[in-house]
């Protein structure tokens, strides 16, 4: 099953001619998930032709300008493609609010119907095998992470086995790698555990911006496979990114250590820093934590098994 990050947005603050406001869209077997939605977002969908009626639910972060201005549009232009399922939109408190007024005021036409759940924590959206998490930040106004994690996969399956307890090739061997036992030609019962390993670890995206760096943070992303994080300002500027309740990349990459996940990709950049100051901050990361990457509008990310 294939799961994908494409980076939509990687600026923070205000957008610049190559460098739109965060946004990152996750892609799950086809099935679309974005988080935020800063300006420029409906660009970058195009631009790798992406199909945002397949977008389920959008997950806000907090209501700053430059995680939601993109959503209004964004709510119009699907007026525009025969949506038929529900579009459920999860965040802090006031994304409601924020939703309603842009509908009111700019007399938003929507032939489909939207959800809007405020949240503060906890599992938000649940699917199969998968479930989005929300867990609080520390911004200057109520500001919220999250983690889609997907269940654990069913174990290794071994053929040898399976013959060797005299289940003969074919739809049964698909039942046991189902989870389902199923009975040998001698009328055994043949339990899956029996021809499958250890079961094996699901995937987990985490994304985080806009935040004080503290430890809790490394708990509610351990782990993940592909961790998207806020690296606004470099060492230099670590006081003032704390007076403003932000975190440095060189804190992203602490986070990331702790965390021990994969892969950290940094974003939401202050409009200060050019394309050349960016390489800059990214060797501050990689020296703590050398599996940092740069985030860069319509980058693609492939979040593989690690087994």
């Amino acid at each position: 099953m294939n799961l994908e990050a494409f980076i939509l947005g990687s600026g923070g603050m205000m957008p610049l001619p190559n460098r739109h406001l965060t946004s990152v869209l996750l892609r799950r077997e086809g099935e679309l998930f974005l988080f935020d939605c800063g300006e420029g977002t409906q660009v970058s969908l195009r631009r790798l032709n992406l199909r945002w009626k397949k977008i389920t639910a959008i997950f806000i972060s907090h209501t700053h300008a430059d995680h939601v201005t993109g959503l209004p549009g964004m709510l119009m232009l699907s007026s525009q493609v025969d949506r038929d399922d529900p579009l459920y939109i999860f965040g802090p408190p006031r994304i409601a609010e924020y939703i309603e007024s842009s509908r009111r005021v700019l007399d938003m036409y929507l032939n489909y119907e939207i959800v809007v759940t405020e949240v503060s924590g906890g599992v938000v959206y649940e699917a199969g095998d998968f479930r989005v998490r929300a867990f609080p930040l520390r911004h200057t106004k109520p500001c919220l992470g999250y983690t889609l994690e997907e269940d654990a996969r069913p174990g290794e399956f071994h053929p040898d086995k399976a013959l060797a307890l005299g289940v003969p090739r074919g739809p049964l061997w698909s039942r046991l790698q189902g989870g389902e036992a199923v009975r040998a030609a001698d009328g055994r019962e043949v339990r899956p555990e029996e021809v499958l390993g250890p079961p094996r670890q699901g995937r987990k995206f985490s994304f985080v911006t806009d935040t004080l760096a503290f430890p809790e943070i490394a708990a509610e992303v351990a782990g993940s496979d592909f961790f998207v994080c806020e690296g606004m300002f470099e060492r230099d500027l670590e006081e003032s990114a704390r007076e403003k309740k932000h975190m440095t990349a060189e804190q992203a990459a602490r986070i990331a250590l702790l965390a021990e996940v994969k892969r950290l990709a940094l974003i939401h950049y202050s409009p200060r820093y050019t394309e050349q100051d960016l390489k800059r901050i990214l060797r501050e990361a990689q020296a703590v934590f050398p599996g940092t990457v740069l985030s860069r509008d319509r980058a693609v990310f492939p979040i593989e098994y690690v087994d």
